[in-house]
């Protein structure tokens, strides 16, 4: 969520795994390429704009190397809740996140 990883494709790219899928709250499907080239232009990639703010951390292991996560955020006051898999192929690759869908919070639900 750091707006210096978000606006870089060389740091933003070690974070997904090359099979990453995201649906969005469109319900839009987003493969690898398709975030690697919007994400630098979408909206918290800027120091200067707003920036996601994230609570209620929770992860758990659902097997050796993989992890659901989910989190909630606030964008400019927008809320979300969020779920991601992160997966581990190898110690030199590291935790990548593999999938990721957001939902969005309307302000009477939150």
């Amino acid at each position: 969520m750091d707006p210096a990883v978000r606006a870089s494709r060389d740091l933003f790219e070690r974070l997904l795994d090359p099979e990453f899928v995201e649906v969005g709250s469109s319900g839009r499907r987003y493969a690898y390429e398709d975030m690697l080239a919007w994400l630098p232009e979408h909206q918290g990639s800027s120091r200067s704009g707003p920036r996601y703010r994230p609570s209620a951390i929770e992860g758990v292991l659902l097997a050796p190397g993989l992890v659901h996560l989910t989190y909630e955020t606030d964008f400019d006051g927008r809320h979300a809740r969020r779920s991601s898999l992160w997966r581990k192929r190898s110690e030199e690759t590291g935790w990548r996140m593999y999938y990721h869908q957001g939902t969005p919070v309307p302000p009477e639900a939150a």
